[in-house]
């Protein structure tokens, strides 16, 4: 091996402690096997992470407010810094056009300062843009950002939350819509120097909707799109999937979900398409659960549905399997699956393991008084996930342990404007969902953020319901505690390589 090959694997291993994804993997020759075997990967704070809100609303009743958040880790440098910056909007038609051009962005709504404290900002009204956020140095690992606005009247009414997500190239939003009291958009935001082309796919109860500029959607370089399903295809569909595929570039990439009658919120993507999924964090008061499921391969899915209570597992009656189509959406209507007490959805194969999505649509409330929010499948909370923007009395954390039972360490951080931070341990059953007594900070002031730690056994899912009454409207948002990815795997080389060069 010569010093060139060498350096190629030095450089590999910074990109990874810096992007958080870089992977390298190398065929054993007969010169390094034995002896000279690469060390164990070791777990090092990632340097650089990039997160994306989508622009909150069209409503000029609307008041949003922004919660960034970085924990406290270990290992981490003293410098760094953190920058939300507003995107460039899309004025045109809300189909990926160019009518209309660019309306110019407003100024950034907070900088954050310190980990181990949330910084907040507020904006109202209907021309607040998406944000572009980076965060790097001692602010990168896990980084967590929450959008959250109250909308008084209108379409959509109500609490809408969603944490801000970092770029990819593949999303699936199963329970959309382009049902005629349903005013669906798919926000697309590029944070990059170079446009993005996007296609965005329809799957409704019989396949594929045929789609009329769905295709090729130009994304420019810095900006946010929202799309209007319903410009997408003349079908009315109550259940949709909708698929993001980008073709070159990469987006964030979020549905909002507006109803005339349910209030709205936004759909987060599903987890990638899996065998088994978990929908953690059902509201105990839910009068009213959707499930929504779809497969992209060529074989239909036979599923087992569960629902993990605080006591145990149990079968939802006349609802114990699901069949999905290959290619086809299918829902089906749980009614009020959790009886009054804290639930999640487990989704395992009956007998052949196809990959599918899901998410559901929850219903609180009853008549006139009804909000909405969506359930994704999401990944479990592995090392450490984080929820940003919590309020002494208006949030519920929800943690299912679905295979085995699990230890997990929940802290409370200091607030945003004053008190300590205060962490408990509890421990999770197998099969079960608990709404667990999380700590709040002492002497709290302001906001707070949530992070939930695995300490033994898991996996473990969680999630975070954040609920606001107006006016007798139990407003409420929920969102999922995926692993944060705030560490990436770094392989250590051989204590000394000079003896492999030639």
């Amino acid at each position: 091996m010569n010093r060139t090959t060498l350096s190629l694997i030095a450089g590999i291993a910074a990109l990874a402690a810096v992007t958080g994804f870089a992977v390298l993997d190398t065929p054993d020759t007969a010169a390094t096997a034995g002896a000279h075997a690469a060390k164990a990967a070791a777990e090092l704070p990632v340097e650089r992470t990039s997160l994306l809100c989508p622009a909150p609303s069209l409503s000029d009743l609307a008041e949003t407010s922004y919660t960034s958040f970085t924990p406290v880790i270990k290992g981490t440098g003293s410098d760094g810094k953190a920058e939300l910056q507003p995107a460039a909007v899309q004025s045109g038609n809300g189909t990926g056009g160019k009518a209309g051009g660019k309306k110019k962005a407003g100024k950034p709504v907070l900088t954050p300062k310190e980990p181990g404290a949330p910084v907040t900002g507020d904006t109202s009204g209907s021309g607040t843009p998406a944000l572009l956020g980076t965060a790097e140095g001692k602010f990168a690992p896990g980084w967590t950002l929450q959008e959250t606005t109250e909308v008084a009247a209108g379409t959509g009414r109500g609490l809408q939350g969603v944490n801000c997500t970092a770029p990819d190239t593949e999303f699936w939003f199963p329970g959309a819509s382009t049902a005629a009291d349903r005013t669906d958009y798919v926000h697309l935001t590029n944070p990059d120097d170079s446009a993005a082309v996007v296609d965005i796919e329809l799957y409704g109860k019989d396949g594929a909707l045929q789609t009329t500029v769905g295709e090729g959607i130009t994304i420019q370089p810095h900006s946010s799109e929202p799309v209007l399903l319903s410009t997408l295809t003349a079908e009315k569909q109550e259940n949709l999937t909708v698929h993001v595929n980008v073709r070159s570039g990469r987006v964030g990439a979020a549905v909002q979900a507006l109803d005339d009658r349910l209030g709205g919120d936004w759909l987060a993507a599903s987890t990638e398409p899996a065998t088994g999924l978990v929908l953690p964090g059902i509201p105990k008061d839910a009068t009213a659960v959707r499930l929504v499921a779809f497969t992209p391969g060529d074989s239909d899915a036979d599923l087992k549905v569960r629902l993990a209570s605080p006591s145990g597992s149990i079968t939802p009656a006349g609802n114990e399997t699901l069949h999905v189509k290959a290619g086809m959406t299918t829902a089906v209507d749980l009614g009020d699956v959790t009886r009054g007490e804290a639930g999640s959805l487990i989704l395992t194969p009956t007998d052949q393991a196809v990959p599918v999505v899901a998410a559901l649509r929850v219903v609180r409330g009853r008549g006139a008084k009804q909000e909405t929010a969506f359930i994704p499948a999401t990944a479990p909370v592995g090392t450490r996930a984080t929820s940003a923007d919590n309020s002494s009395k208006g949030t519920t954390l929800s943690v299912t342990a679905p295979t085995g039972t699990a230890k997990v360490k929940v802290t409370a951080s200091a607030g945003s404007d004053g008190g300590t931070a205060q962490s408990k341990t509890f421990t999770i059953k197998a099969g079960t969902t608990q709404n667990v007594q999380a700590p709040v900070p002492s002497g709290l002031k302001g906001t707070y953020a949530l992070t939930v730690e695995t300490v033994s056994g898991g996996p473990v899912y969680a999630a975070r319901t954040l609920a606001a009454t107006e006016e007798g409207v139990p407003g409420f948002t929920i969102q999922t505690l995926p692993d944060d990815r705030g560490t990436v795997a770094v392989p250590e080389a051989d204590e000394d390589l000079s003896v492999l060069q030639k």
